[in-house]
């Protein structure tokens, strides 16, 4: 395993247990288990298994086949760029694109069936971001690391922006009663994301996940005073892993 893979778990490791703790600690949503329900499904089936299988599909075959296909990453663009600036190039470009599709699968019937299963935890925390169904981040880890590859940036870069997207999906999903002010301007965190994921209107709004500010220039943003209590969809959901990936190609109603 090379250093910059080591970094990155211990990172991603060390981040999770600090949220889990200060989810102990200063509760958004009070008398949240650790151990809640979905917990297995989301640590061990979506976080470690699918990861893993959908990690081999995106790098091995289809970004590699585009890469082999253009030849572009030969071309070195961005190689001499300091990782550094990088980063902050693509977290910041990635953003906006995840804000416009986010936005889309909440109103497009289609790609909701796939996002639905990100909504349909009840209880939110620090593990409930893994929770996506597999068409979803395929789509979305392909657009966020194919430019990376193409564009001929070191393999760092990868591991480091993956970090990024891992530890502030963790964040803004966490139950923690956060109070930034008017950083909530700018930086995405708890405090926005959970009314995301209740059941009423805030829901389709609050569609930004690193930064707030597409919210806001937008018009999408949504801060209520009360704290957001009941998570969820409205509609059945399956508990079964299997039966989460194949409950979106159901058959609409007529």
């Amino acid at each position: 395993m090379k250093e910059y893979e080591i970094i990155s778990y211990s990172i991603i490791t060390i981040s999770a247990l600090v949220l889990i703790i200060l989810e102990r600690i200063f509760p958004y949503n009070s008398g949240q288990k650790v151990f809640r329900e979905g917990f297995f499904n989301d640590f061990a089936l979506y976080t470690i298994a699918q990861s893993y299988i959908l990690g081999i599909i995106i790098f091995t075959f289809i970004i590699n086949y585009i890469d082999n296909l253009t030849v572009l990453s030969r071309l070195k663009l961005f190689s001499d760029l300091p990782i550094l600036i990088q980063l902050i190039f693509f977290t910041i470009t990635h953003d906006f694109y995840i804000y416009w599709m986010h936005r889309f699968q909440h109103s497009n019937k289609y790609l909701w069936r796939l996002h639905e299963a990100h909504h349909s935890t009840k209880k939110v925390d620090w593990l409930s971001g893994s929770r996506s169904h597999a068409f979803e981040i395929l789509i979305n880890q392909t657009v966020e690391f194919l430019p990376i590859v193409l564009l001929g940036s070191p393999p760092e870069v990868i591991a480091y922006k993956g970090v990024i997207s891992a530890v502030w999906g963790m964040y803004i999903h966490s139950n923690i009663n956060v109070k930034t002010g008017w950083l909530q301007k700018i930086i995405n965190g708890p405090e926005m994301h959970r009314i995301h994921h209740t059941t009423g209107k805030g829901r389709n709004r609050n569609f930004a996940t690193k930064l707030a500010i597409w919210d806001w220039l937008f018009k999408t943003a949504f801060q209520p005073n009360e704290k957001a209590e009941v998570y969820g969809l409205k509609t059945f959901f399956p508990e079964n892993f299997l039966k989460q990936f194949l409950f979106a190609f159901r058959s609409f109603k007529k």
